[in-house]
This record gives structure tokens, sequence and C-alpha cells, in this order.
């Protein structure tokens, strides 16, 4: 006599994108799945990068920006622009680097759009403008923008 054994399984599947092979997720429910990582936005990742490179000149591990730019396969002009985000006052190079992406679509933040900001002498000035930065893109310090 013969035993007839089944099991049943629930399997999920999930596409990253267009195109994008599928994730087989077997054995979870829903509620079981890992919390989503935090997502630094651009401009996080940027003022690291800027504080990286800062210290590799005081150190003497690179020469120069131009050095910089040759290590990194970009122009001189990006490694200047990725610089200029010293310029601003430390509480807001702190702000920066707790910025985080929103769970769907584009960075609310860009570099271009801090650069006037950083280009003012004024610490002062610089976080006024970051103020109304923020509120024209309804992003808070350490979370998401707000409706995107």
């Amino acid at each position: 006599m013969t035993t007839l054994l089944t099991r049943d399984w629930d399997v999920r599947f999930r596409r990253r994108g267009h195109g994008a092979s599928k994730e087989l997720h077997p054995n979870r429910k829903p509620e079981e799945a890992a919390p989503q990582p935090v997502r630094l936005s651009r401009v996080a990742r940027l003022m690291a990068l800027a504080l990286r490179f800062e210290t590799l000149l005081r150190t003497g591990v690179v020469a120069n920006c131009a050095e910089l730019a040759r290590l990194g396969h970009v122009s001189r002009a990006r490694i200047s622009q990725i610089l200029n985000l010293l310029h601003l006052a430390p509480d807001l190079q702190e702000e920066l680097l707790l910025l985080t992406r929103p769970g769907r679509g584009r960075d609310p933040i860009h570099l271009a759009r801090l650069q006037p900001i950083a280009a003012q002498f004024d610490w002062g000035r610089q976080r006024r403008l970051w103020r109304e930065l923020r509120a024209a893109t309804g992003t808070a310090v350490g979370e998401a923008p707000v409706g995107r």
C-alpha cells in the first residue's frame, strides 16, 4: 500500500522593475518578511563622499582634485561640485547625511539645488535657504518626503 503525501507551499514572486527577473520568496508570510533597509538619498551619499575626499586630500593620500577626478573617472568640475558641500554649515552637513530616499520615485533634493546654498558665505543665510528648500520639497530630517 502506497501512501501519498502532499505538502502545500506558499510561494510569492516579486518583480523589481520592468523586465527584471522574478525573486522567489518561499515559505514566507508577508508579516515575516524582513524590514526594508533605510535607503539614503543621493545627496547624503555625496556628502559622505565629500567628507571622505577631504580626508584623502588632508592626509596626502591623494595629491589634488585632479588626481581624485582621474581615480574616480569623473571630471574635475564634478569633484568640485561634490567638495562644495563642505562649505555648508556643519549642522546642514549633518542633516544631509541623515536624509533618506522616498519609497518610490526620485529624490526631491538634488546636488544642483544645494550648490546655491553652499555658495553663501553666511551660515545663517544657508540655514534659511535650507529651510526653504526643505519646505518646498516636503522633506524632513531622517525621513522620506511627504506625499511623494
